[in-house]
Order: C-alpha cells, then structure tokens, then sequence
C-alpha cells in the first residue's frame, strides 16, 4: 500500500508521560496530513462509556483503527506511552498486515528536573481524564524498547523536537 510510490507510514511516538507524545503528535499530523490516534482519549471514552479499561483494551481499539485507516492509504500517528514489548508488537502486525512502513519513535525528557515539572505543570485537555503524577510516571512499568529511534525532547523547543522526529522517521 502506498502513496506515490512510498508505503504509507504508521507512526509511533512513544515514551512515558511527560515527554511531548502529544504535543508532537499534533504537529506532526498537522504537518503530514496525519491521523492522529492517542490512547489516553480513546481508554477515556471506554471509561466514560462505563467500562473498566485494563492495559490493552485502548491499544486493540487502536489497532483497528489504524488498520483501517491505513487500507485506505491515509498516514497515522499513534501517540501512547507503549510500555511494553505486548503493545509495540500490534503496530509490527498491522504495518506487516497493510503494507505500511513502520516508524517507531521513543520519546525521552532526558533532564529529570525538566521531566518532572512538565508531569506536574500539564493541564488536562481530555474532560474526565487524570493525568499521571510524577510518583505514577515513576513507578510505571517499561521495558526497553530496541526497535525504536530514540528522541530526547529536554532543552529543546516543539518546533526541534519536531525536526528531529522528522529527521529520524524520514518523515521528509
């Protein structure tokens, strides 16, 4: 599957809270033309819909999602913490399954001052969602992630961060 001559590209900003996931997501899919999936908006729907969201339930939703979205040769960005070798497993099977190529970004805040005072100053754009503390970003489970192109966001503006993503995806 792909647009002009090029696979179509299934994008996966990931990394703890904190770390720009969605504020690069955003301009990354303003850039692109991109459809932007973010799993904390689709677990908070399920949770508003009354349902008790377990680890995987939003990444599956997602999956499907993204599956469908890249048959129709439309690029998507997937903008989740993906702790886990479990979840980045399903964007290896649906890029294997639709053709698309693959980029996985792990996004970093490798200045901990810096970490913890983006988690504790964010501002809730997700009505009913609660947002992690520093203590929650700390203890949460996650694993290294080998396939992933590393990008540390401290010290640098959206607009570098962003470059940086582009540079490393080959998203240009």
């Amino acid at each position: 599957m792909s647009v002009r001559g090029t696979p179509v590209a299934l994008i996966v900003l990931g990394g703890l809270p904190g770390t720009g996931k969605s504020t690069l997501a955003n301009a990354l899919a303003e850039r692109l033309g991109a459809m932007h999936l973010r799993i904390d908006t689709i677990e908070q729907a399920m949770r508003d819909a009354g349902q008790t969201v377990a680890e995987p339930e939003g990444y599956l939703v997602a999956r499907d999602i993204a599956r469908e979205n890249l048959r129709l040769r439309l690029p998507v960005i997937v903008d989740a913490v993906n702790p886990i070798a479990y979840t980045r497993r399903l964007w290896h099977d649906v890029a294997a399954g639709t053709g698309a190529r693959l980029v996985e970004i792990e996004l970093v805040c490798g200045d901990s001052t810096e970490h913890r005072h983006r988690v504790e100053s964010r501002t809730v754009d997700i009505d009913g969602f609660r947002l992690p503390t520093w203590h929650d970003v700390l203890d949460r489970e996650y694993e290294p992630w080998p396939t992933a192109e590393v990008v540390d966001t401290a010290g640098t503006s959206v607009a570098e961060a962003l470059a940086e993503v582009v540079r490393r995806g080959r998203l240009d």
